[in-house]
């Protein structure tokens, strides 16, 4: 009995080691590019003197960090700055953009006032980007959050269950040769 458990408990730990590696080969980054880096993530898009604000851009770019953009910086130039929304790409699959959602959320805090404004944009790319984005003037300590969305493909379930099978297959045969059949 105790060899049954302990098989068990070796298979669950291959199992999940499986899984989660699976899920670490979808989110692979890009390299980063040789952009004029001040400390650490930080990267100055404004050139010296120039009057400039400074925002934070996460998620799925290809270039996440702090970056002092200048004055009246629009909202697509600073994500054409961070080299874009993340493509999804492996050496077995490259997704289609088409099927590509886009979310870009715009936040910002007042401290005078103690006012949170949020602004939110949605898009696929084979639509125009939505009103106002294209215009969308930047300000100083804005936080920018770009999320790519797509549907779950076929690959994406295969890579899902494919370890847990694997894993009850395993379990079976090895509690089968433990029992001395």
């Amino acid at each position: 009995m105790k060899k049954i458990i302990a098989a068990l408990f070796i298979t669950a730990g291959f199992c999940l080691t499986a899984t989660l590696n699976s899920y670490g080969q979808i989110g692979q980054r890009l390299q980063y590019s040789q952009q004029f880096r001040l400390g650490e993530r930080i990267i100055r898009v404004a050139e010296q003197g120039q009057l400039s604000d400074t925002v934070s851009v996460w998620g799925d770019v290809n270039s996440p960090g702090r970056y002092l953009i200048p004055v009246k910086t629009t909202l697509p130039q600073l994500i054409s700055y961070a080299f874009g929304p993340n493509t999804i790409v492996s050496g077995q699959t490259q997704l289609d953009w088409s099927q590509m959602r886009v979310e870009v959320s715009i936040s910002e805090y007042n401290p005078a006032t103690g006012e949170k404004e949020f602004t939110h944009f949605k898009y696929n790319f084979n639509e125009p980007l939505p009103e106002g984005m294209r215009t969308f003037e930047l300000k100083n300590n804005q936080v920018i959050t770009v999320q790519v969305k797509r549907r779950p493909s076929f690959a994406d379930y295969v890579k899902l269950v494919a370890p847990v099978i694997s894993a009850v297959a395993t379990t079976i045969i090895i509690v089968d040769r433990l029992s001395g059949r």
